[in-house]
Order: structure tokens, then sequence, then C-alpha cells
């Protein structure tokens, strides 16, 4: 059987890695010695677990779609992490991660973020653990997620925004592994998706593995088998399909579909179509697929969401698109906003512009009528309902 997981040495086949200057060197190989023995430690295990279950919220429930369902002909089922507190899959690695800082010994949390869930979570966990939280948000996503900012600067949180480049998520990334080159000594770096140096793509992966772990349990329960035909996320860094997948990798007959940002279309210059249009490069610590020019000059990545449109992949997801274990969807705005409101519509879930993205998958290849579906829901719409409202008056 083919293995998908990580290689000793932080590689996905040939995607993975450490690519890191010597100042980040040392926090990076003691984050890489500590991580997995603090992971698999119980006490940890407990704590963790029991936060998840009486702070987050978990199990999320995994919700038949009875109308979505008979639209498309075959089962649908939704993974409802935006019923989780914060509104999203998110508040997992948070958790996790803080965890893990603090018995590392750190007492200050940095950390990006594109749509401002991933802030909003680190945030809430610094809250709920007394700790000192720094969030670097580009200025074009603060402009457009106040809401979540706000949030965040309630919650005690110093939000940072970032005036570089296309001041969106690359950017505040830039700005968070700064801060943590001259601070690495307190500091202890969230990072909110399956991207830079490992150990973090695992480390995210293993914490976020959760959803998978509970999707076994829960077909069990309703299907009489803990699996399914299709498990479907979206993927912009990659967090929430690692975790969707992460239990049914080596298993073969469960396939993978991914739904990355098209933006205005594949070919339109405004894409975020990552593994799609992305060619080998190194970003943010990682070798990945990454949207570039010729000369291997990042080019911005354009998406209607804040949280896709980021110019790379997690090594994990693009080892499974390049081996051909994934398959891999591009859906542009106008799909991802119609998905939205059937969702809302037919089913009164508001999701997540990056969920929407998933969902824009059945309007794009058929399914049987027998195939079991499960599509990620990674976080609830409150965020996006300024881009919702201006797309109804648009369309009006």
């Amino acid at each position: 059987m083919n293995d998908f997981n990580i290689s000793e040495t932080g590689y996905y086949g040939e995607f993975g890695g450490a690519y890191i200057p010597e100042i980040l060197f040392p926090p990076v190989e003691n984050l890489r010695k500590a991580y997995s023995e603090i992971l698999n430690d119980p006490d940890f295990q407990r704590e963790f677990h029991a936060l998840l279950c009486d702070y987050a919220g978990r199990p999320s429930a995994l919700s038949l779609a009875e109308r979505l369902s008979e639209k498309y002909a075959c089962k649908i089922y939704l993974k409802r992490e935006d019923l989780n507190h914060t509104g999203s899959h998110k508040i997992n690695n948070a958790i996790g991660q803080i965890l893990l800082a603090r018995r590392m010994g750190k007492t200050r949390i940095i950390a990006e973020t594109g749509a401002g869930q991933h802030g909003v979570a680190a945030a809430t966990v610094c809250a709920r653990m007394n700790m000192e939280c720094v969030i670097y948000m580009g200025k074009t996503d603060v402009e457009r997620q106040q809401l979540n900012v706000r949030k965040m600067n309630m919650l005690g949180a110093k939000v940072v925004p970032v005036t570089a480049g296309n001041m969106t998520l690359k950017d505040a990334t830039n700005e968070a592994i700064r801060d943590w080159c001259g601070n690495s000594s307190n500091t202890y770096y969230v990072i909110g998706s399956t991207v830079g140096p490992h150990p973090y793509p695992d480390m995210v992966a293993r914490i976020q593995s959760v959803i998978g772990k509970e999707i076994k349990q829960q077909l069990a329960e309703k299907e009489g088998r803990d699996y399914p035909d299709y498990l479907v996320a979206c993927v912009g860094g990659g967090s929430n399909a690692a975790g969707t997948i992460y239990e049914y990798l080596n298993d073969l007959k469960v396939k993978i579909i991914l739904a990355e940002a098209g933006g205005k279309g594949i070919d339109s210059g405004k894409s975020a179509a990552t593994i799609r249009l992305g060619r080998v490069g190194v970003i943010h610590g990682a070798k990945t697929l990454l949207i570039q020019t010729e000369d291997g000059q990042i080019q911005e990545p354009y998406s209607i969401s804040a949280g896709l449109d980021y110019p790379g992949i997690g090594p994990m997801l693009a080892n499974l698109a390049k081996t051909n274990r994934a398959e891999v969807l591009a859906i542009n705005d106008d799909e991802a906003l119609k998905a939205a409101f059937d969702l809302t519509r037919m089913e009164g879930i508001i999701p997540a512009l990056e969920s929407a993205h998933a969902l824009g998958i059945f309007d794009k290849r058929p399914f049987k009528p027998d195939d079991i579906v499960v599509v990620c829901i990674s976080g609830r719409g409150d965020k996006d309902m300024e881009t919702y409202v201006t797309s109804l008056l648009r369309n009006a």
C-alpha cells in the first residue's frame, strides 16, 4: 500500500523540509525535537481533548444534507466545523499548539491570519490561558474582515496590520516570521495551516485529525461503516482538508476531492488555484507548489475568500495532488457564491466563503446515487456577510 504520511526528514514525497535562515534554526529544531513527544504524552492528550470537548464544543455534528442530497443525487453529509467555538476548525489547532507552547515554557504567542478565523482562535485560547497574543494580518484583510478584527481586539490580542506586498495572508506570514526571528526565546509562532517548515505541516495535520477521527465514528453510527466514498474540503494552506483526510490517507477506497480558489478564472491572472497553476518552489520554509513567475518571483494570488488567497499549498496536499491521490477542482468566485446561497436556502446553513468552495464541486462533477460524500464545512459565514449582501444587491 502507498504511504502518504510524512518521512522522518519532514517530506511528503518531494515536498516539505525546512528551508529556513540560520537565525530560525534553533527554535525550529527545538520544536521538531519536542512536538511529537508532547503530542503523544497521555497528560497532554487528556488536557487537549478535555478542552476540545468542554471549551470548543466537540465533537462537531455530521449532518445529512437532505435537500442537497436530493438535488445532486447522492448522499451528502456535512462535517460541521462551523459549530465549533469561534466558528471554524481553527480552534482545534489553536488549543493544541498553545498547550504545546506552554509546555515548552513560552509566554508570548504570535500568529498570522487571513480571513481572521485563525487569529480569533489564537486570541481566544490566549485569553483562556492568560498569554500575550500578537496577530499579524494584511491590511487588505483587516479592511474586509472587520468583525474578526474587533473580536481579536476584544479578546485582548494586538492586531498588527501589514502593509507590504498585496497586504494579505502571505505578507502577514512574512511579518510573523520576522517577529519570531527576533523574539524566539519567549515567543511561540502558532502557524494556522499545514504550511511552513517541518514540523509545522505534520503537527497541524495531526492536531486537526480530530475531524477525521470523528467522521469515522459518526459514519459508523449513521451508515454502519466508518468510511465515505468521497471526502471533500477546500484548500488554501490546507489545514481543514488535512484534518478531514488524515485518517483516510492510506485507505484507497476513499477518494479525496480538494477545492481550490479559482478566483476570476484559472487563466484570468486573478486566481489562487495553486495546485493547477503552481510550480515547485520554496515558500515560508517548505518546498511545495507555488504560483510564481518564470524567474521564480511569487505571484500575488487572488480569491474572493480571504482564507484561500495564499500562493502556496501545504506540502502534504501538494504530494497528494502530484501522486493523483487527490482530485483537484478549481472553483471560481461566482461558483462559490452560488454554492453558498444554495446551502443557505436549502439547508439553513450560512457557510464561510472558504467552505463554499468545497460545496462548489457538486456542479462540476456527477456522483452515483449510492455514493456517500462528506464535505467539511470549515467555518461559518458571519465574517463574510458584507460580501454576501453585496452579491445579493448586485444581482437584484
